[in-house]
């Protein structure tokens, strides 16, 4: 920087430029120095959350940098937003939601199932990208009435939202059809490369597969507040493995999902087969966990005890299996115990519930029946 000042304000003071050249450079070098000491001296620097204790939750930087402590629900929200900068660096920025395109809904057929029509649709999540769903409806909505409605995330398979609808391989996915025939309004949108959704993680612009996922997830919640019969207060998200995690994600970012329902979806990074996180790291999830951050669960600027307190003070749901060899139950104990806590400063402890059954990673149907009721029982409240 000093050689190129120098530079600058030697070829001035020699004569050099003309009049409207100094000016422009001078305003150059203007520029050039207060974006530098933005950078050096910004309220709260990028690295910041790098260097976060990511399971201390009662702790937030200040503007000039120090750790303060979480003593108000106000101090909460300056750690979220910390918390949304750290998720940020590993999974690149949300794109900015303005000026949406239309979502430009075309129904590719439809079908009558137990008390709803199912429609195979695409719609529009962004130019030159649609993204195949299903879209349950029921029948005989009464005139004036605005129904619940619910996304519904697939786990990692080829079949993608078929799976949600009860056509996979493996039982206890189905939970799309089980919530439709509930009465709800569901949607069950294929994730990039699975299902009908071709897509080449490689040739877009998303840092992350991941923050494709949030953005496409997001537009889901669009396309239900689009509909004349959906209460656009009675809004959640269900997922299981894949689907489990997606569901925490987008509930971070989107605000208008009420309740949360993750099934096999967690454990913190350190606890993750024993802190490989090399899994979480394929364009399909955050590249940068290996290419930025070395695999080293110590340098990931965010974890899941963040993600599911930044849930707060929302109804959150997890079923947590005691042997689940993805997803440690042990790190889920240690979690929730410190997610606890940030519930309970908002007084809604109730509003973080975790189920501990004795399987496998499984999404058993007594667990599906209960986090149909945590769910029913959210809405009934609203």
């Amino acid at each position: 920087m000093n050689k190129m000042t120098s530079t600058i304000t030697s070829t001035i003071r020699n004569g050099g430029l003309d009049d409207m050249h100094c000016y422009q450079l001078k305003i150059f070098h203007i520029l050039f120095l207060t974006s530098l000491l933005g950078i050096l001296f910004s309220p709260f620097p990028l690295v910041a959350q790098q260097n976060t204790n990511h399971a201390n939750l009662l702790e937030y930087y200040s503007e000039n940098g120090d750790l303060k402590p979480v003593s108000s629900q106000a101090d909460w929200y300056k750690r979220r937003n910390q918390i949304l900068e750290g998720m940020q660096l590993a999974m690149g920025n949300l794109p900015d939601r303005h000026d949406l395109i239309d979502l430009d809904v075309k129904i590719i057929n439809e079908t009558t199932g137990d008390g709803f029509i199912c429609q195979s649709i695409t719609f529009a999540s962004e130019p030159g990208d649609r993204i195949p769903a299903l879209l349950y409806i029921p029948v005989d909505i009464p005139k004036d009435k605005k129904l619940p409605a619910m996304l519904a995330l697939h786990p990692t398979g080829p079949l993608g939202k078929l799976i949600v609808a009860g056509e996979g391989p493996l039982e206890n996915r189905q939970y799309g059809l089980e919530l439709a025939q509930l009465g709800y309004v569901v949607i069950c949108p294929d994730y990039p490369s699975f299902g009908d959704y071709d897509y080449d993680f490689e040739k877009d612009d998303y840092v992350s597969g991941t923050m494709k996922g949030i953005f496409n997830h997001m537009r889901c919640v669009d396309l239900l507040e689009s509909l004349e019969y959906v209460d656009p207060e009675k809004i959640g998200v269900i997922g299981h493995s894949l689907g489990g995690h997606n569901a925490m994600f987008v509930g971070v970012f989107d605000q208008r999902l009420k309740v949360i329902v993750s099934s096999c979806g967690w454990t913190p990074f350190h606890d993750y087969y024993e802190g490989n996180i090399k899994g979480w790291t394929s364009p399909r999830y955050m590249p940068r966990l290996k290419d930025v951050y070395h695999l080293n669960p110590d340098l990931v600027p965010f974890d899941f005890y963040e993600v599911v307190a930044a849930l707060a003070p929302r109804q959150f749901f997890s079923n947590s299996p005691l042997h689940d060899s993805n997803f440690s139950v042990e790190g889920v104990r240690k979690g929730i115990s410190e997610a606890n806590k940030i519930y309970n400063l908002f007084e809604v402890e109730e509003n973080l519930q975790v189920i501990y059954p004795d399987c496998e990673h499984d999404f058993p149907t007594k667990i599906r029946l209960e986090a149909y009721r945590f769910i029913d029982d959210a809405f009934k409240n609203k």
